[in-house]
């Protein structure tokens, strides 16, 4: 089985932007002007490889955070692009780390929109300094609004609908929402969005804290014990999902476990059947095409979407396609 990272693969995506861009240079109008710095085609005017700084709320160390960081570096690396991952749970720090994005001349800014509101004015910073950002993961809603030239991502609502549905059709009526992170407002939508799949079922949210583990898993399976009823258990990161599980063992509940996103212990307790599924958003390319949008919109004048969301998700990994993915996830890719 060839890996995401095969050099043929490599290879051929390099081929393809080299292409792309000699094209551009056979056909472009003549006697053009060079574009401003910090606009499209800016890399004209300019030395050294490009500058991309990804800004994520994701925990620094996080399971899945840590595949958009690989994907976003592994795109640094084919095309010869610097790229600095940097990561803040914290709202007020993440803006920062844009304003030092900003302040330091970076070329191009990723950035996840965990909490809109509390990023606006530095993503507006970014764009009145002419500088290109892409929004990734979440705040596909206020992407366009703020000025990015494009969002990778899943639509968050759809996604948790399908959960919903998927835990319907397995039967079960009385679901939990683990909510692993306060006040981002992408969890809050997949619990929406499972409410609302969940046709004719009940959904209770529980908040926990992703940094207290221990305290994680004691509040799940309090909520198991006190509602014996509660069929169901829908957590929001694998991290959370396995407190779920283990609570689910230590109440004796019969609760089915799913979870959103996906790693290598996720893989294993898929295979094991402690998980019903994953919702998997192919966190990895939200990583790596925002770097290959940039450095073609810099160079190229590219744009993608047309205005709409660069759909990576969702996907579901279950036990009739585990194995498959099972062999990325394990690599650090899926």
């Amino acid at each position: 089985m060839r890996t995401p990272r095969d050099p043929r693969r490599r290879g051929a995506l390099l081929a393809l932007l080299t292409g792309v861009l000699a094209l551009a240079a056979c056909t472009g109008p003549k006697a053009e002007a060079p574009a401003p710095a910090g606009t499209a085609g800016q890399q004209s005017t300019r030395t050294g490889p490009l500058r991309i700084v990804v800004v994520s709320h994701g925990t620094p160390g996080d399971a899945f955070w840590n595949v958009v960081k690989n994907g976003a570096e592994q795109a640094g690396a084919d095309l010869d692009v610097d790229v600095s991952y940097q990561a803040d749970p914290d709202p007020g720090n993440q803006a920062k780390l844009v304003d030092n994005a900003v302040a330091q001349g970076a070329d191009g800014v990723v950035v996840s929109l965990g909490s809109p509101d509390a990023l606006r004015a530095s993503v507006a910073g970014a764009v009145g300094a002419g500088i290109p950002v892409i929004t990734i993961n979440s705040g596909a809603e206020h992407s366009t609004e703020f000025g990015a030239i494009a969002h990778v991502g899943q639509t968050e609502t759809v996604a948790g609908q399908a959960a919903g549905q998927r835990l319907a059709q397995a039967g079960r009526h009385r679901l939990l929402c683990v909510i692993h992170q306060a006040g981002v407002a992408t969890l809050n939508q997949r619990c929406d969005g499972a409410r609302q799949g969940f046709a004719g079922g009940q959904v209770t949210n529980l908040q926990v804290d992703i940094n207290n583990p221990t305290d994680s898993q004691s509040r799940i399976r309090g909520a198991l014990q006190s509602d014996p009823g509660i069929d169901a258990v829908l957590t929001l990161n694998p991290q959370t999902a396995a407190n779920a599980v283990n609570a689910v063992r230590e109440s004796g509940s019969g609760a089915a476990v799913a979870t959103f996103d996906l790693n290598a212990d996720v893989v294993g307790a898929i295979k094991a059947g402690e998980l019903l599924f994953a919702v998997d958003q192919q966190q990895y390319e939200q990583g790596y095409l925002p770097v290959v949008y940039l450095k073609l919109y810099l160079e190229n004048a590219n744009t993608v979407g047309g205005g709409q969301p660069v759909l990576t998700g969702p996907g579901f990994v279950d036990s009739s396609n585990v194995d498959t993915v099972g062999e990325y996830a394990r690599r650090g890719t899926r």
